[in-house]
């Protein structure tokens, strides 16, 4: 059984048994939320679920949190700001995203969200049309977007696992928006997955995250001024 496999059923037996993972009964905002905007640079605004809000992570150890001490390593004139929460959905991200975009305007927006409709079981299309309001939503308001991919387990079906797949690609493709097209890849698709994993074999950890991180990076780079 490839890695990639294993973590998957992993996730739908713990979600079958109730686990708190990626879905949870209190939402965990990620710790820096808001920000200082910085004056003649890009603003980034990341808004995804407890893959970037750093569950059960040290503070500061998150791909988003590397994200910024990359930025700022490089001397780019950039504001990252992390309005991930743990648990959140698609339907949970359109209904914020507004605000944050009034509050923040943002120039390019990071859309990581997904896992939690498909983990529920929710109409895919329903997803999509999320995805596709929230993405026109932040070009509406001059926002550059980045798409990130996500996967779920196979039990779920194989056409169900296909079609959640391939919405990503398809939303980046109406939208002409940028795409990560997996965010965990080389984190949930290598063969020993238990090194990367917290002990919910779920989330990915510490070590995990500058990965995520070069997944992220070659695309995002792309969208700044």
């Amino acid at each position: 059984m490839s890695g990639l496999r294993r973590a998957l059923l992993d996730l739908a037996l713990l979600l079958s048994l109730g686990f708190p993972m990626l879905i949870q009964a209190q939402p965990q905002a990620a710790a820096n939320a808001v920000a200082p905007a910085r004056s003649g640079g890009d603003t980034v605004l990341v808004v995804g679920d407890s893959l970037s809000a750093e569950y059960g992570l040290k503070r500061g150890s998150g791909w988003v949190a590397l994200l910024e001490e990359k930025l700022q390593a490089e001397k780019r004139s950039v504001t990252v700001i992390n309005a991930s929460i743990s648990g959140d959905t698609t339907a949970g991200g359109h209904a914020r995203l507004a605000a944050l975009l009034r509050q923040h305007t943002p120039s390019i927006v990071v859309i990581e969200l997904g896992a939690n409709d498909a983990l529920r079981g929710l109409a895919l299309d329903a997803t999509r049309q999320n995805l596709l309001a929230m993405t026109r939503a932040a070009q509406k308001a001059k926002a550059r977007v980045l798409l990130i991919g996500m996967q779920v387990p196979p039990n779920y079906g194989g056409a169900y696992a296909e079609t959640f797949a391939g919405l990503f690609p398809k939303v980046a493709k109406t939208t002409q928006s940028a795409l990560v097209p997996f965010l965990l890849k080389n984190v949930a698709d290598v063969e020993d997955t238990g090194q990367l994993f917290q002990r919910d074999r779920i989330h990915p950890n510490e070590s995990a995250h500058p990965i995520i991180l070069a997944n992220v990076w070659p695309e995002l780079r792309k969208l700044f001024k």
